[in-house]
């Protein structure tokens, strides 16, 4: 589950419901093989229902601040 926090997650048996998901098919290849999967996407995991109950906010992972300066050598 994307921005999940490392602390939150679903076991095998939980009743997951998934409002507004976004099914995308995905294919690629490497080495000659095609892999293709299918992949769902919401907009957070606080918008799942996990065993009748939406998640708690510490579900959610925290923001990170990432800065780069391409002309400065790293």
């Amino acid at each position: 589950v994307y921005n999940a926090a490392p602390a939150w997650g679903v076991t095998v048996g939980d009743a997951l419901g998934v409002p507004d998901p976004v099914l995308t098919q995905h294919q690629h290849q490497h080495q000659g093989q095609t892999f293709s999967f299918l992949g769902i996407r919401v907009s957070s995991p606080l918008s799942l229902v996990v065993n009748g109950r939406r998640p708690p906010g510490s579900a959610l992972a925290p923001p990170r601040l990432a800065l780069s300066n391409p002309s400065v050598p790293p």
